[in-house]
């Protein structure tokens, strides 16, 4: 069952008023502004699973279950601990970006809040994804001799000052270029992109979209393979998300719609690749 704190950020980050949720969820507007304010303390259960209902659709919260962080709360030896010792005296939340870059340079992962998760390889889908999108940036851009620089996974965006998050989209535009670090984006990207893979449903849905929202950045995709869609969220408005079927064009927020992802070009290169599938 989702937390308050679950779905007072994706209410939020979906644009919904407590009018538009009590009227979509069923639940009295009376009812819903103490829930969400937090005045009852013992929020009934079918009224919050009404509430997961709402946004069902949107977070695949039946899938997200699967996605655990790499650590347990168990204070055993952790990647990035500079010693024994240490890795036993840090817990899940008390990492820290000190820790993520002492990790094995073949240890993938991304630390959100002070706790590390294990980051899958990608798959092929994945990457002709991430490129084809990032490749139409590139084009867009340069046509228009933009000043926006459109980057591809692997490169670490720091988001917080509190030194406990970096993380590993996609792709990202970046139109602010004093963000730029030899190391790493240090802040809020002003569009970020995510491919969603069955181990990142809850970290892209949930905790990314969040961290996200609260560093700045304005325009956030999920491009979800499995479930053939497209979310895009203005998160620097207040329009709902926006849902598209993983086909045809969809416009770019941050560009003024004057660029569209086409992604029946990935669907192209999909082609192929079906084909030369390996029982």
């Amino acid at each position: 069952m989702m937390t308050l704190e679950e779905i007072r950020r994706i209410k939020r980050i979906c644009g919904y008023t407590n009018a538009r949720l009590s009227e979509l969820s069923g639940i009295p507007l009376g009812t819903l502004n103490k829930i969400l304010s937090g005045d009852s303390k013992k929020p009934r259960k079918e009224n919050i699973e009404a509430l997961e209902n709402v946004f069902r659709d949107i977070i695949l919260y039946d899938e997200i279950k699967r996605d655990e962080p790499l650590v347990s709360e168990d204070p055993a030896p952790i990647y990035g601990a500079k010693s024994a010792a240490e890795s036993h005296q840090k817990k899940p939340g008390e990492f820290t970006i000190e820790d993520y870059y002492a990790l094995p340079d073949d240890q993938r992962v991304e630390l959100i809040d002070g706790v590390f998760y294990d980051m899958a390889s990608p798959t092929v889908e994945h990457q002709l994804l991430a490129g084809s999108i990032h490749a139409q940036f590139l084009a867009f851009i340069r046509a228009n001799r933009g000043s926006c620089i459109p980057i591809v996974s692997p490169v670490d965006v720091k988001l917080d000052a509190d030194n406990k998050t970096m993380v590993q989209p996609d792709v990202v535009v970046l139109c602010d270029k004093s963000k730029i670090t030899k190391r790493c984006i240090v802040g809020g990207p002003d569009f970020v992109l995510e491919v969603v893979s069955p181990s990142s449903v809850s970290k892209d849905y949930i905790k990314k979209a969040a961290k996200y929202e609260a560093a700045g950045v304005r325009e956030y995709w999920i491009v979800d393979p499995l479930n053939k869609r497209v979310i895009t969220y203005d998160l620097a408005g207040e329009s709902m998300p926006g849902i598209y079927p993983l086909a045809g064009k969809i416009g770019v927020l941050i560009f003024d719609n004057k660029l569209q992802i086409d992604f029946d070009e990935y669907k192209d290169m999909m082609v192929q690749v079906d084909d030369n599938e390996i029982e």
